[in-house]
Formats: C-alpha cells, structure tokens, sequence
C-alpha cells in the first residue's frame, strides 16, 4: 500500500505524459522561435533577393549532414522525365558604355590648334586639315522660365466719343490646367514624375524648385498634385477602370499605406492600396490603385462589382469572395514559403531544398512556353495550354504527392509546416493555370508594379489627408500605366494636362488614354 499523501503510480504517469507534452510543446515552440529569429536577422543584414544557386543532391552527404533526429527528412525526390528540352545556359549582358540615342539633338563643339602650332614640327612646312576625331557627350541643362501670357484688348474710338459705354474685347487664353496657378501643363507634369516616378518628396521637390532659383512652397506643390487629380486625371483614371472591368483577367493585390489625417482614426492606423492589373500581354495594358482605410472584402467587390472574368491573386480570403470570377492562386507565393524556409534552416538543403526544385522545373515550363512556336491550328494560348498540360501536369502530380507523403512528418508550426499547409490549402488555385494558356503561373506581374509604389513610399513615408492618399493613388495609377504601355510619362502627362481643360466633362476621351499615346523605346 502507498503511504498517505504519496501519488499512485497512475498519478506519476499521467505527469510524466504532462511533462512530456509539455516538453514537446515548448520544444516546437523554440524551433519556431529560431527560426522566426533567422528570418529576422537575414531581413536585416542579408540581401532580399530570392534567387538561388540549385545544388545537386547527393543522398550520402545528406544523411551524414543531418541530425539523425531530424524527422523532416525523406528519401531525396527525382522529378518526373517529360521530355522538357533543355535550355542553353543565360548569356550576360554585353559590358560597356551605350551608345548615346540617336533621336537627341546634336550640337557641334569644334577645337582647332592656334595658328601657331599649325607649322610642322619636322620641316616646319604649313600642315593642312586631314580629318576629324569626334566623340560624344551627354550634356543637360534644368532651365525654368517665365511665359508672360500676352492677351490684346480692343475697344471702339467710335463708341469711346459718342457712346455713354464703350465695350471692350480682350483675346481669350486657352483654359488652363489649375486656373489661377502659377503652374503650366508642363511644371505640373514635372512635379508628377518627380514625385511618383522618381519618389521624390514633396519637401525635397520644393528644394530642387528653390536651387533652380524659383520659390514654391510645400503646400503649394500638394494644391498641384491634389487638383491635377481631381480636376482632370480622375476622368482618365475612370475611364481606364471601366476599360479594366472589360478585361478577360485581372491581376489583384494590395499593399499598406499610412494617412496621418483621418476621420475617426488614429494616425498610426494601417490603410490599404488595393492594386488591380490587366493581363501582361493585353492590347490595353491598365494598372490601378485604389485607397481604401481598411482591407475588408467589400472593396474589391466594390471595385469589380460583379466581374466575371478570371482574377489572380494571393492566398488571401477576400479575394476569394468574388462570386462570379474565376480565381487563380499565386505559385510565387508558394514558393517564397519554401524559400523562407530554407533560409530558417540552421544547415542547408532537406525538404525546402526538394521542394523548390518542383518550383524551378515549373518555371523552366514557363520559359519555354511562352517561346515555344504554335502549330497552324493553334493560338498562342493552346500552345501553352498544350505544352504546360505535357511537361507541368507531372510535374504538379508529383508535388502534390510528395506533400502529402512529408507533411504528416512535419511540424505544424514551422516554416516548412506553413509552407506545406498553405500549398495543400491553395491547390485547387495554384495549379487552375495548367488548364488554361491565358493563366498566369504567378502574381509577380502586379507585384513588380506594386514595389514603385512601395520604393516612393520608403521616401515620402505617409499620406497627409485622405485627398492626398486619393490623389497619389489616381497618379500612381496613370504613371503605372504608362509605364505598362511604354510610354513615357512626362510627355504624356504634358499633352493630357495642355488637352484636358480644353474638353468638356462629357467629351470623348480615348485618345488620351496612355496606351493610345505613340510607345517610346527608352519607356521602362
């Protein structure tokens, strides 16, 4: 018998079994937590890019590499053979200077010896011209100037003698973009690229006003942008929306924004850009921002209203409650997990390292696609649809069913545990691209348009007031979209700002929209 007060072996059990849960639970606790920690620090301190060297796979120096403990680990995978031909190794870029472009105007500097050193050294003799050495110099000047707009007034003599009035006629100016500014159609489109195409602040703008020798306030610069939008590049931006509803696919995402002068909110609360992008190789490519103080689902149902067309985004829920559309998941976001979890790994390779070779292989597909020439009764969309269902499909399959295998032996909390947990979640999206050669693989398209946004942001850091957000994103919008159409911007914005005031609110506006605008070879 135990003695009073002493546990029964029961007891010590189910507290050895506690203790041992517990022991587990604080166990994948710190796993998390180091890996979390790596993460940070290499967000920190290592570059952000998500390219990778592949390393081959030896299955003997895996086992000797890795703790016989870790039970994240598993025989290495071969990939499905589909007979993908093999690509030529990238070729670098040609190194030294470019020639400068030919459509800059030329001006000719000439240098001649004084007449002195004309004589030739050897006989002394006169030396006569033989040719010429000419080089090239890229030379720019910032010059600001003054237009003193000249209206002429007439008046009667015949009237101004015998009249008790006598009328006065003065020549009418054509409409200007903000009457009563100082600012031409063209200053304005000056200030708009610095700001949104170069992510100069408004305060630093003002500065390169004030070397150039010409006074202009802050507030003066923000009455600019706020009123360029709102007078006149609104109609543009509505006009490319409807456009973009008309789309057969669109692009979805969203990134943060702070507005310090909200209605019934603090300053440090998150507001959002919600971004929308046509396909990458529509005849009307349209890229547009919308500001929006929260990053609830009823904004892009508001946006898209009852859209019925194919939409692209993360995994994130409130895209997904777009009835009508056709959803697609993002691979690149899948992806990026592994990467994060390769990255969190104390020693290279296992499952992460397996995982993003399946990513690398679908990818390659996608290269080779997209070049890949379609037959007489092809479009270019079956071709793809044709080559990705040969050379993806196996390759997908094959994911899919190694997933299934490691995920029972991964820990949920990790880095590779969300990785895995949220590919098997987003299958049925991430893998609807295969059936379909209009489909993109991924979101990076939008992504890359986002991360503009994102760059001025790192600089000018916030919005003032709500007018001020809904300006940027009406201007982010358009400077996107020129840049979608390769057209230059500032051109563009100088024809639209000199045209617009003289149109009236109802007058048709498709020829100014930036993809009917002529195409520059230098647009980035």
């Amino acid at each position: 018998m135990n003695r009073s007060g002493e546990p029964t072996a029961e007891e010590l059990m189910a507290r050895i079994a506690a203790l041992q849960a517990e022991n587990r639970q604080l166990a994948e606790r710190i796993v998390k937590l180091e890996e979390e920690l790596a993460l940070a620090r290499l967000h920190r301190f290592a570059p952000k890019s998500e390219k990778r060297i592949d390393r081959l796979f030896n299955e003997a120096e895996q086992v000797a590499d890795e703790d016989d403990a870790d039970s994240e680990e598993c025989d290495v995978v071969v990939l499905p053979d589909t007979g993908l031909p093999a690509t030529e190794g990238a070729t670098g870029k040609k190194r030294g200077r470019r020639a400068l472009p030919e459509n800059l105007p030329r001006e000719r500097v000439e240098y001649d010896l004084p007449e002195d050193q004309k004589a030739c050294p050897c006989c002394r003799g006169r030396m006569h011209r033989m040719g010429e050495t000419v080089t090239e110099q890229l030379h720019v000047e910032v010059k600001a100037k003054v237009l003193q707009n000249v209206r002429f007034k007439y008046a009667c003599r015949h009237c101004d003698r015998t009249g008790v009035n006598t009328p006065i006629v003065t020549a009418p100016m054509p409409a200007q973009p903000l009457p009563g500014s100082i600012a031409t159609a063209s200053t304005l489109a000056f200030a708009l690229v610095h700001k949104y195409v170069d992510g100069t602040p408004l305060y630093r703008l003002a500065q390169v006003f004030e070397r150039a020798g010409v006074p202009v306030s802050r507030g003066a610069l923000g009455h600019w942008v706020i009123g360029s939008s709102e007078k006149h590049l609104s109609r543009i931006y509505d006009a490319l929306k409807l456009r973009l509803s008309a789309q057969p696919l669109i692009h979805g995402d969203e990134t943060t924004v702070q507005v310090l002068k909200e209605k019934d909110r603090e300053a440090t609360s998150t507001s959002y850009m919600w971004a929308y992008r046509s396909r990458e190789d529509s005849e009307e490519p349209i890229v547009l921002l919308e500001y929006q103080p929260g990053r609830g689902q009823i904004y892009p149902q508001a946006f898209l209203g009852d859209y019925r067309g194919i939409v692209m985004s993360d995994g994130y829920s409130a895209w997904r409650t777009l009835e009508g559309a056709t959803h697609l998941g993002c691979m690149a976001h899948s992806r990026r997990r592994f990467v994060d979890a390769l990255k969190a790994r104390k020693k290279g390779g296992g499952p992460p390292e397996q995982a993003l070779r399946f990513f690398e292989q679908l990818y390659r597909v996608e290269r080779q696609a997209r070049a890949e020439k379609p037959d007489r009764s092809e479009t270019p969309d079956q071709c793809i649809r044709r080559f990705r269902q040969q050379h993806s499909i196996p390759v997908l399959n094959a994911l899919k069913e190694w997933l299934d295998k490691i995920a029972p032996k991964v820990l949920p909390d990790s880095k590779l545990g969300d990785a895995i947990s949220y590919t098997l979640n987003q299958w049925e999206y991430l893998t609807r691209y295969a059936e379909d050669g209009r489909m993109p693989i991924d979101n990076n398209l939008l992504e890359r348009d986002i991360r503009i946004f994102a760059t001025g942001r790192k600089s000018w850091l916030f919005s003032d007031t709500v007018d001020g957000a809904k300006a940027s994103a009406v201007i982010y919008s358009l400077m996107l979209t020129c840049r979608a159409s390769r057209v230059e911007p500032l051109a563009w914005l100088r024809y639209v700002l000199t045209e617009l005031p003289q149109r009236a609110d109802d007058a048709n506006i498709t020829d100014l929209l930036p993809f009917n605008f002529p195409k520059t070879a230098t647009a980035a």
